[in-house]
């Protein structure tokens, strides 16, 4: 059988969790993808290995120091190298990319995201801020120039599978699964005295060190309500969270006629890399299957939203609309930040985001610096609530 033509990839957050596994996708596949540009921020003994290994005609590092450590470690040839926000753009939009993963963590991901999708590029989309910044933009920007947003979050993945072109019409909800996270049997009471290491050692996901916090406090399934209205149309009423330990179901759609479809998989963040990188097709992967012969057990239940209170703020924050997703995402951004740092206790968390969601007078979104706008106003104002903390 004849493989299609080499697929330009362009990787943003390349030395992730993430990113290393869409070269670990690629390396699978080596007559499918050409490696076009890769973009990362201070981890540069690992790009320096990616450059030697893949040749990109372009990469992008967070500052000019990184820059001319990078030229020190590997013999750059006709690879061009930039930095910055800047630098990302001229990775995202590389002419010779035609699918953009984007990996990189957080709101520095928000710029080159968009402006892949006003190129016209497909986008591989594992960032959950970015839509959930600036959802709308982003919907229009691809519905405009005639890309697609594929997600690789494996929740979202997972509708995208059940639903397979179905429209928002014929569902009656969306229901994304949570492991539950490392706390879910744990009494409320002792929250104050988690510490960082309890909350990053996650019981089925191996993820980054951001990712990882936002599972123990049940934000990432916030984020996920947000992602999943703007990637499917489906409003808040009808997006549902259930936590599942098992991690087996990784998201279920319920249509309109009582049938619910589920997509079942072994945790290995592979398997959405690669339906996001094969999209529409899907192809061989050496990844094992599930043994049901050894029996299975599914369970299912409803979070508490008094213990995770940041679940509950995801909802509030689409509600509201505007910029107070922007908002909700900055703010728990800095205070994931100071909790790893040791500087707050874990239960500060959702009370310093909650502090600056009401401390906001949400406005509407138009354009790009909207968002940017609202976004350097948490970042300040929750910096100042920190402090207090």
């Amino acid at each position: 059988m004849d493989h299609p033509p080499m697929k330009g990839l362009s990787i943003l957050g390349s030395t992730g969790s993430v990113g290393t596994n869409v070269l670990r996708v690629v390396d699978a596949f080596p007559d499918r993808f050409t490696v076009v540009g890769l973009s990362a921020g201070s981890n540069v003994e690992r790009l320096a290995e990616q450059v030697a290994r893949y040749r990109p005609r372009v990469v992008s590092v967070a500052t000019p120091a990184a820059r001319d450590e990078l030229r020190r470690m590997t013999a750059l040839g006709d690879t061009c190298v930039t930095v910055g926000e800047e630098g990302s753009v001229a990775v995202a939009t590389h002419p010779d990319a035609r699918l953009v993963v984007a990996a990189a963590v957080g709101a520095v991901g928000l710029v080159p995201t968009y402006r892949a999708l006003e190129a016209g590029k497909d986008v591989a989309l594992a960032n959950k801020e970015t839509l959930v910044m600036a959802g709308e933009l982003m919907v229009e920007a691809a519905r405009a120039r005639g890309g697609r947003i594929l997600p690789i979050d494996s929740e979202h993945c997972a509708v995208h599978q059940c639903l397979d072109g179905r429209g928002a019409r014929e569902v009656r909800r969306l229901v994304l699964t949570a492991s539950g996270g490392p706390f879910r049997g744990r009494p409320r009471e002792t929250f104050a005295d988690v510490t960082p290491r309890e909350a990053l050692n996650h019981p089925t996901w191996s993820m980054g060190r951001k990712i990882s916090i936002d599972s123990a406090t049940l934000m990432n399934k916030g984020l996920e309500v947000i992602e999943a209205h703007w990637l499917f149309g489906v409003p808040a009423e009808r997006v549902e969270v259930l936590v599942h330990p098992q991690s087996v179901v990784h998201s279920m759609v319920e249509f309109v006629d009582g049938t619910v479809l589920a997509q079942l998989g072994v945790t290995d963040m592979r398997l959405p890399i690669q339906y996001a990188l094969s999209y529409p097709e899907r192809w061989e992967a050496a990844i094992p299957g599930m043994d049901f012969a050894r029996g299975l057990c599914l369970e299912f239940e409803v979070p508490d939203h008094e213990r995770f209170p940041c679940l509950r703020l995801g909802y509030k924050a689409l509600a509201a609309g505007g910029t107070l997703p922007s908002v909700l995402n900055a703010a728990n951004e800095e205070a994931v930040a100071a909790f790893l740092e040791g500087r707050i206790p874990f239960t500060a968390i959702p009370e310093s985001i909650l502090a600056v969601m009401e401390a906001h007078q949400s406005r509407p979104v138009r354009e790009l610096r909207d968002v940017l706008a609202a976004d350097e106003w948490a970042r300040e104002q929750a910096r100042g609530v920190l402090q207090v903390s």
